[in-house]
């Protein structure tokens, strides 16, 4: 590993489409001295794709001459306006948007460091590989090569269009991972020891990616952090894109739709999202019901399996594969309501759509029972419907599959103390993501884990997805059934067995169908 006074000259590596340079950074964040990384930021692994490319697959980028900078993150996919959001999203203007950025302790083909490639989150719909949050000097300080990838967001990723591929943001991430394995030995990576990984909609490309075909052999081990599934039904997928067009007064193909400035689909993607409903128990039921609206969709061809069937039956379900969650992902999202906390209990779960048995199942778990508010009630029960009840859904589905790889499960618990005023006193969605990259001082932290967030946690959740990428085994027994035992990222760090309780009293019947069914093809 380089020190920061070896750094006299900038690093270049050569890709396939030509030299890249990149530049010395400290992996401590204002250290005068000690290790530092090369970091190289914008490197386009696919043409820009704009015109006739929109909604086409990736293809080739031109390969320049010379040596190409790569100091400043390259273009952004677009999504628009949405606001404040808890993981700071920097947008950047221009056409090259389907680009990777990669931090490396030693750019050089002899290294041979375990590699991760990051997919952010953001509902399949935002996010940003710009942030400041996917900062790789603490991987690279620890001897591990991050990429971080960027694809094609929204309507444009993964609307259903008549003439064009589904799916179009899978296969960004199928050509991010084929220049991967094409170009990071250069970067000291060694590309048989690549973890695809990812929280919120990047945890669910993890799940969805082990059951694509074209990724086969393609990585070696997966880690989902509160993976985000999109669950759209063909005919949905349809009747969304059908919507789209007569708002914007075109044809739903691809001569209408691509008739339309990327800015406007944008703004009726928009439209075509939002809750149908302004009452909370309709918006949160309509979001159980039918999951994120826009996301990988299973089209029988680049994506021929649904997320579950895939991490256990797919081509790479033989995997290693880590899951977690945050304890109270959605609990931010409710606000007090009086109203709602005079409704009896059982009367809210039915009406956000559980039935009898598994209202009163959900009802009798201990960390249920100790919830203090119908408001409460509502973000808990959405947190374990949309994000926690996958880990042990996936798992158990894993552990009856003949052919899939060992699972582990964990859950991070720890949020600011109830003394620091104006910090989040749960552990929500995001929370995790600071900890996991070990940016502690990253712009916006505060807003998810306050003013002083332990180091201590940041060692043990940085730590299990380096050790998961160095050794395929990230520290702690593996979950065989969906009973664990799983780490509990919290202060102290422990184990514990059925930390998924309530998450699993929501699972009807038919779990037992999803562990033990073969796909159909």
């Amino acid at each position: 590993m380089k020190t920061v006074s070896d750094r006299a000259s900038r690093p270049v590596v050569r890709t396939a489409a030509g030299a890249v340079r990149g530049t010395w950074e400290p992996c401590s964040p204002g250290a005068a001295e000690g290790s530092s990384a090369a970091v190289f930021r914008g490197i386009p692994y696919a043409a820009a794709p704009v015109g006739a490319l929109r909604f086409a697959p990736p293809q080739p980028c031109e390969a320049w001459d010379g040596i190409r900078d790569a100091s400043a993150f390259g273009p952004t996919p677009q999504r628009g306006d949405t606001g404040i959001t808890l993981i700071p999203e920097h947008s950047i203007p221009g056409d090259d948007t389907l680009n990777v950025n990669v931090w490396t302790p030693a750019p050089e083909a002899s290294a041979k460091l375990p590699v991760i490639v990051w997919i952010h989150g953001g509902g399949f719909i935002s996010g940003s590989p710009a942030s400041p949050w996917y900062d790789g000097r603490a991987f690279a300080r620890d001897g591990v090569v991050l990429v971080t990838i960027s694809y094609r967001l929204g309507f444009i990723g993964f609307g259903a269009v008549d003439g064009a591929p589904a799916n179009r943001g899978v296969l960004d991430w199928v050509r991010a991972l084929e220049w991967v394995q094409q170009n990071v030995a250069g970067f000291g990576g060694d590309p048989d020891r690549v973890t695809i990984a990812g929280q919120s909609a990047g945890g669910g490309a993890v799940l969805t990616l082990l059951g694509v075909p074209a990724t086969e052999g393609l990585f070696a081990a997966g880690y989902a952090m509160s993976a985000a599934v999109a669950a759209p039904s063909l005919d949905a997928a349809a009747a969304r894109t059908r919507h789209l067009a007569r708002l914007g007064g075109v044809t739903p193909d691809l001569a209408g739709l691509g008739s339309l400035p990327e800015a406007r689909i944008i703004e009726l993607q928009r439209r075509i999202t939002a809750p149908a409903a302004p009452r909370i128990l309709r918006d949160v039921h309509g979001m159980l019901r039918d999951g994120l609206m826009i996301g990988p969709l299973p089209d029988g061809d680049v994506v021929p399996l649904d997320a579950l069937q895939g991490t256990a039956h797919g081509p790479s379900a033989h995997v290693p594969l880590a899951l977690s969650t945050a304890d109270d992902e959605l609990m931010g999202m409710f606000t007090p309501r009086p109203i709602l906390d005079r409704a009896p209990r059982r009367a809210v779960l039915r009406a956000l759509g559980a039935s009898a048995a598994v209202a009163d199942r959900w009802l009798e778990t201990p960390e249920v029972q100790a919830t203090a508010s119908s408001v409460a009630l509502v973000g808990r029960y959405a947190t374990d419907a949309v994000f926690r009840s996958w880990v042990p859904r996936v798992a158990r589905a894993r552990g009856a599959s003949a052919v899939a790889g060992t699972t582990w499960t964990s859950r991070y618990s720890w949020h600011a103390p109830d003394t620091e005023a104006g910090a989040p006193h749960f552990a929500g969605h995001c929370s995790d993501v600071p900890f996991v990259f070990d940016r502690l001082d990253a712009v916006g932290v505060e807003r998810v884990a306050g003013t002083a967030p332990p180091q201590a946690l940041a060692d043990a959740v940085h730590g299990a997805l380096v050790r998961f990428a160095r050794d395929g085994d990230p520290g702690w027994e593996a979950d065989r059934d969906g009973t664990g035992p799983a780490r509990i990222f919290d202060v102290p760090v422990r184990e514990q067995r059925d930390a998924y309780a309530s998450a699993v009293a929501l699972l009807e019947a038919s779990h037992s169908r999803d562990a033990s069914a073969h796909p159909s093809r």
